[in-house]
């Protein structure tokens, strides 16, 4: 009984006010409108996330004196050229390359097991050859394995190419109607609600704050993570330097598992390419040096202090909702952490609510006063 007595307080506390419980329905109707319907909607979400993204060039172009429709219109064109470079010439590359590395991986797997035979050679005493033996026989099927759902998941995607092309119309036009008619989607959606919505606000203001931070700071750093680690690799000569570029680019979004997670692949084909040599030692070093700098210099750069996760709790959300998304848990796990901080700040304490509740019982309606403040950045 006392156990329940506790539930019942703590219930009573944080969820005694009507506009909490109203915030939780919200978001559990959000969530299940995404789980059910986020297949069909995609191009639609991925064209909200981009005008979220984009909303800074336009506020940003606006500041410098340029109205509000030439500012749309101006970085409308811009994210159409970035766009479009991506196709031409990103692309391709990248596809290039990961062709080039399924036909190379025969050659890759043999250059492998000699690696490994050199193994006892290199570390007697440590390395027996019946444990190397062992190894390569236990090893023979998975690489084959490997190699065989590599080629059939390159096959699947060819079905899928009128899939590809309606995404990449409907996704530009998604960003520009954000773009051009924010202001009336948000007079349209805040209609929605209550007119008297003091937490509502908060949370908003929270999220907006954290999540701006966020998605823009991240986007940039995937940028310039995965540019500079391209041009250090193509300069030092590394192959398949485009792929691996992207891949560290976008292991960023995933901070500490990222990074150790991708120095495998990175090591694997410097060893590949010039074995136990000195330009494996120098490859690896400057892909040490990128992943300091980013961790050390860019990432204070880039995020303010809205976006604040202990490294603990880092690791904890990719666990919790890569285990429940799979590989889009782990991408989203960052900014599904964000979301339930941006929550956990602007709830209210029970003082708050003492104060809440006694403004309605007068009629007043107080609001609770704002802890963050709000950039309307939201398309």
């Amino acid at each position: 009984m006392r156990f329940l007595e506790v539930i019942s307080g703590w219930i009573n506390r944080h969820f005694s006010n009507e506009e909490a419980i109203s915030l939780v329905v919200f978001m559990v109707a959000a969530f299940g409108l995404v789980v059910v319907f986020g297949g069909m909607l995609a191009p639609v979400l991925t064209g909200l996330v981009l005008a979220f993204l984009l909303q800074g060039l336009v506020k940003r172009l606006v500041g410098w004196g340029l109205p509000q429709k030439p500012a749309v219109y101006v970085t409308f064109v811009v994210f159409l050229g970035a766009l479009s470079a991506l196709l031409l010439f990103v692309v391709p590359l990248i596809w290039q390359q990961l062709v080039a590395l399924r036909a190379s991986l025969p050659n890759i797997v043999a250059r492998l097991q000699d690696m490994i035979r050199d193994l006892p050679a290199m570390a007697p005493g440590f390395v027996s050859a019946e444990q190397v033996d062992e190894w390569l026989n236990q090893a023979a099927g998975e690489v084959g394995s490997v190699s065989g759902s590599l080629l059939n998941t390159l096959l699947s995607q060819v079905p899928s190419v009128v899939g590809i092309l309606l995404f990449l119309v409907l996704v530009p036009i998604s960003v520009f109607f954000f773009l051009k008619d924010k202001e009336p989607l948000l007079v349209w959606f805040q209609s929605l609600l209550p007119r008297q919505r003091p937490l509502l606000d908060r949370v908003g203001n929270e999220m907006n704050l954290q999540l701006a931070n966020y998605v823009r700071g991240k986007f940039v750093e995937i940028l310039i993570v995965g540019s500079v680690t391209f041009v250090v690799f193509e300069f030092m000569g590394l192959n398949y330097a485009a792929l691996l570029g992207l891949v560290v680019g976008l292991s960023v979004l995933v901070p500490f598992v990222g990074a150790a997670v991708v120095t495998i692949p990175v090591t694997l084909v410097a060893l590949f390419q010039f074995g136990w040599t000195w330009d494996t030692v120098w490859i690896l070093s400057a892909y040490g040096v990128i992943q300091a700098l980013d961790g050390n210099v860019l990432v204070p750069l880039l995020f303010s202090e809205a976006v604040d996760l202990h490294p603990l709790t880092i690791i904890v959300a990719v666990l919790a909702f890569g285990g429940l998304w799979g590989v889009w848990g782990v991408f989203f796990a960052i900014p599904l952490a964000t979301l339930v901080k941006a929550i956990y700040n602007a709830w209210p304490t029970a003082q708050e609510v003492a104060v809440l509740g006694a403004g309605a019982a007068d009629g007043g309606g107080q609001e609770l006063p704002d802890t963050a403040t709000a950039s309307s950045d939201a398309p």
